[in-house]
């Protein structure tokens, strides 16, 4: 099992910055790729970002190309969004996710990742 806890969402304006964090226990971090998903209200569950096992591959959903930047720290068993230049549209509960490094490629897939955090609420107003 692991255990994913997300923080670091919030309110905030558009043009203006947050950084996620999603802490993970439970079983060895560095086997995981790990992945960000979001789910707009009445919206269908969408990829963000993702990033393999050791952080030397990242993968971006095309809306957040430029804005948004996964990273993370292997040492302390945490995964990053940065997110910049933040749009209304960008409203919305934030998941992190890992699956398990060996099991496939499938980084844009949700059903690829075996456990979720809670979620984050992000909020951009105009």
């Amino acid at each position: 099992q692991v255990q994913l806890v997300e923080s670091g969402g919030g309110l905030v304006q558009a043009g203006g910055s947050l950084r996620l964090s999603c802490a993970a226990s439970g079983r060895t971090f560095s086997n995981y790729a790990m992945g960000w998903f979001r789910q707009a209200p009445g919206k269908e569950r969408e990829f963000a970002a993702a990033i393999d096992w050791s952080g030397s591959k990242t993968y971006n959903a095309d809306s957040v190309k430029g804005r948004f930047t996964i990273s993370r720290d292997n040492v302390k068993n945490t995964v990053y969004l940065q997110m910049n230049s933040l749009k209304p549209e960008d409203t919305a509960v934030y998941y992190c996710a890992a699956a398990r490094e060996g099991s496939g490629n499938y980084y844009y897939s949700a059903w690829w990742y075996e456990y979720w955090g809670q979620g984050t609420q992000v909020t951009v107003s105009s």
